[in-house]
């Protein structure tokens, strides 16, 4: 069975800046019930993963707490370094990868984190995922003593080992229960690693897809390869992807019986000037009609079954019956 999931991290208005960082504002947050609207059009059920600041300001909250009224989505924890207490203004100018914290501020992080999503909606957040994708496989015992049973910061093939960051490479599209020394292969705990859908457009030995992803000159390397059509990285992302693209991946995907699709974006890439992506009417335009066709397609072509993060780890632990298959998508 082939499920469909999508994960919004919903955070403020262009993260990218600095200066944005500094001086929060929340306009992509207030607009989220139009996209909710284009999800219920194509009974998708989106998990919308929430930063601190966004759990704080009460008319995020309020619209998060209205969109959960209708039971059709999930509201998890995305982990901003740079602006979830215990953090300084230095931070914010840094950036940082979570995974470059130390251990016990990046405990009381998640724990400031999860109390203020709790007080903002209601609800204990059980899905997770660490910005600019900054996850440690260390950090697995202080997610799993936070209540945490989901996580989904692993892209395969992503790499940015060379800033500091992670190193993805190697890593699965099927989900698999995550070890606490390597977060791109099973172990023994209780957290569910739900990667975002990736992979090369075409199909590569391993050695191939390692050298590509760990490439010198890392981004100028990928930019060539890409242009001379060698090799270039299809995500289920609508922002970087094409309708085509993603269809791709998705029947790839299908073809190697993964059982999930794994959607994300950002929730500021949905309104005008809130990413460096959709800067234009156009271009937002543009980037909704990509998002609803390929909902449509997962839905109807590939008979996928929309569910929140906590729902498929449910349906992958035998703890839930899968649900009926939805009706069929709206076009547009």
């Amino acid at each position: 069975m082939l499920y469909l999931l999508a994960g919004i991290d919903t955070e403020g208005d262009n993260q990218w800046s600095a200066d944005a960082r500094l001086h929060q504002t929340f306009e992509n947050i207030y607009a989220l019930p139009a996209l909710h609207e284009l999800f219920q059009r194509h009974r998708t059920r989106p998990t919308y993963l929430v930063t601190h600041p966004v759990a704080r300001d009460a008319r995020s909250a309020a619209v998060l707490r209205q969109m959960l009224t209708g039971q059709d989505c999930e509201v998890g924890a995305h982990h901003h370094v740079w602006e979830t207490p215990p953090c300084t203004e230095d931070d914010v100018r840094r950036h940082a990868y979570a995974m470059q914290l130390p251990e016990d501020q990046f405990a009381a992080q998640i724990t400031a984190l999860g109390q203020a999503i709790t007080e903002a909606v209601g609800v204990q957040p059980r899905a997770y995922r660490s910005g600019r994708f900054g996850f440690s496989a260390s950090h697995v015992p202080a997610l799993e003593a936070a209540g945490y049973r989901v996580e989904s910061s692993v892209a395969p093939l992503f790499y940015e080992g060379h800033k500091g960051g992670p190193d993805f490479v190697g890593a699965p599209n099927t989900p698999y229960f995550l070890a606490c020394d390597n977060p791109t292969v099973p172990g023994t705990s209780n957290l569910l690693e739900i990667p975002v859908s990736a992979a090369l457009h075409r199909r590569m030995p391993a050695f191939a897809e390692r050298w590509w992803a760990r490439a010198p000159f890392n981004y100028q390397t990928k930019r060539v390869l890409r242009k001379l059509g060698v090799a270039r990285l299809m995500w289920l992302r609508p922002s970087y992807s094409s309708f085509d693209d993603m269809c791709a991946l998705a029947r790839r995907l299908t073809e190697d019986r993964v059982p999930v699709l794994n959607l994300i974006f950002h929730s500021s890439e949905a309104i005008v000037g809130g990413s460096p992506y959709n800067r234009t009417a156009d271009e937002l335009a543009a980037f909704l009609d990509r998002l609803g066709r390929f909902l449509s397609y997962a839905v109807r072509d590939l008979g996928a079954i929309p569910v929140t993060f906590s729902e498929f780890r449910a349906l992958y632990c035998g703890t839930q019956a899968p649900p009926a298959p939805a009706p069929a998508a709206v076009n547009g």
